[in-house]
């Protein structure tokens, strides 16, 4: 049985036409003084949880669906989009391991798989029997299959193996870097840098999307060094304040992402990479 988070309901839809199992009836209440309430209706030995945890308010409703579950005999808990994933270790004293907390605060599940997780240790901090993180650069690659040859670009260090892995998908993808140093917590300056971008298409690649104060400096850099089309790529639209109207303003021709998060820029599907690995 496949049982959708509130925020997850298309993704978990996909999911279960693809495996053929029946999509639980859950339903999501809100009383008036704010607390939540949540009941699944029917019940299975094995349920798969679908809820992506962008807010707090998530993580509550995931707690609760599986506070429903807790008769089942094996419950898999699938978070296509983890918040919280950036706090992963305390970056100044007295501040909280944030993923940590989250993650310890589920009960004992049967497995836990995330999507391009930001940082794959915080899958140590789940007690889970078993943990996995699945790569949706693949289902974005997809959608760029009309661009002949294009230069994957990474906005930083961190996100070159997800570039690699759009690449390597694509078949004709070059891939290179920018050096991004972060100034504050929404901050980032781009050190300036020769690509090879001149009458290319380029393709920013991102795990995350949320101001989009990176991507919209990388496109910048790359139209000034005369590329014919610049378009962005990412796992998880989180899209926080001006961040689509941000992109296009700077230069963005497309904008793309995976449906880990419930957005218009969702073009890109994951439910066929879960479908495969659910069913391994």
């Amino acid at each position: 049985m496949i049982v959708s988070g509130s925020h997850s309901q298309v993704l978990a839809s996909r999911l279960s036409r693809l495996l053929d199992r029946p999509l639980a009836d859950v339903e999501y209440r809100m009383f008036p003084d704010g607390e939540r309430l949540v009941r699944v209706r029917d019940t299975d030995d094995h349920a798969v949880v679908v809820a992506s945890t962008a807010t707090d308010a998530e993580w509550i409703e995931l707690l609760q669906i599986l506070d429903c579950l807790r008769d089942a005999e094996s419950v898999d808990v699938v978070l296509p989009y983890m918040g919280y994933s950036r706090q992963d270790q305390e970056f100044e004293d007295g501040e909280a391991v944030t993923a940590r907390a989250v993650a310890e605060a589920l009960p004992p599940v049967t497995s836990v798989t995330t999507v391009n997780v930001h940082e794959p240790a915080v899958l140590d901090w789940f007690p889970a029997e078993e943990t996995h993180d699945v790569d949706a650069s693949p289902a974005l690659a997809e959608r760029f299959l009309d661009l002949e040859n294009p230069l994957a670009l990474a906005p930083d260090e961190g996100a070159v193996p997800l570039a690699e892995s759009f690449a390597s998908a694509h078949g004709a993808a070059d891939v290179d870097h920018l050096v991004k140093h972060r100034l504050n917590g929404e901050e980032v300056e781009l050190e300036t840098k020769e690509l090879a971008v001149e009458d290319r298409d380029v393709v920013v690649v991102d795990d995350m999307i949320a101001t989009g104060g990176t991507v919209s400096e990388a496109v910048e850099m790359i139209d000034r060094q005369g590329a014919a089309s610049v378009h962005a790529a990412c796992v998880h639209p989180v899209f926080a304040r001006d961040a689509v109207v941000r992109l296009h303003r700077a230069g963005v021709e497309r904008l793309v992402a995976a449906d880990t998060l419930e957005s218009t820029a969702a073009e890109a599907s994951v439910a066929e990479t879960l479908a495969d690995h659910l069913r391994r």
